[in-house]
């Protein structure tokens, strides 16, 4: 448990050394909330989960791609490839709460009429499956473009695709939209209730995903090297 725990510390670390990534990953969901603000109460909220389910799994992506250099080291030291992902996903999730909390009491102040329980609730299914699904991309794609690409394709189709419809489901961020649906839209109970079992599926899919990928690679062993015999 002490493995982790200090995992997590270099990670909280690694994120508030760099004040100026703190500030983008506030001001991303900031934006997605002002753009829609104008439209509709409920738009703007949907936009503010996904912007902080981006804001999330950017960190997630390029703390992954940092510690790259740092885990056979870690291996060295006796810790485990679980303390590795697992410590490093516990602060992931730590950082996205610290996002989340102000924009909550923003959504309290500004809006009117909602279910602030399912707002919350929501913003909480978008950091659970923001950090394993961040932390999985910078496993696979050990470059950051490519993994800042995949990022933004999947926060677009996540935002053009229509909630109500069979392929949105396979979507990893769906359940954020359908509970601010119950949150914002006071429908019945059915709505919370998939987006909660949606949430709480992909983010145990995504977690084990991440072990798997992340203990192969470590498997290779890169920090050792064969020399020739001669």
């Amino acid at each position: 448990m002490s493995r982790l725990i200090t995992v997590a510390e270099m990670t909280l670390r690694e994120l508030i050394r760099r004040r100026g990534v703190l500030l983008l990953l506030l001001l991303m969901p900031l934006a997605f909330y002002l753009i829609r603000r104008d439209a509709y109460l409920g738009q703007s909220v949907r936009a503010l989960l996904l912007g902080i389910a981006w804001a999330v799994s950017t960190a997630a992506l390029f703390t992954t791609g940092a510690a790259r250099d740092l885990e056979p080291r870690l291996r060295l030291a006796g810790y485990r490839p679980h303390h590795l992902y697992l410590g490093r996903m516990l602060g992931l999730w730590l950082i996205g709460l610290a996002i989340a909390v102000p924009f909550f009491g923003l959504v309290a102040v500004d809006g009117s009429g909602l279910r602030y329980g399912g707002v919350a609730g929501a913003m909480l299914c978008a950091v659970a499956v923001a950090a394993p699904f961040g932390m999985l991309i910078g496993a696979v794609l050990p470059r950051e473009l490519e993994g800042t690409l995949l990022l933004l394709t999947v926060v677009t189709v996540q935002m053009l695709l229509d909630p109500a419809d069979s392929g949105a489901r396979l979507t990893p961020f769906w359940s954020c939209r359908e509970i601010a649906t119950w949150a914002v839209d006071h429908t019945d109970d059915g709505y919370l209730a998939r987006g909660v079992l949606h949430a709480v599926a992909v983010t145990a899919l995504l977690v084990v995903a991440v072990a798997g990928a992340v203990s192969a690679r470590l498997r290779r062993r890169r920090h050792v090297r064969h020399l020739p015999v001669t």
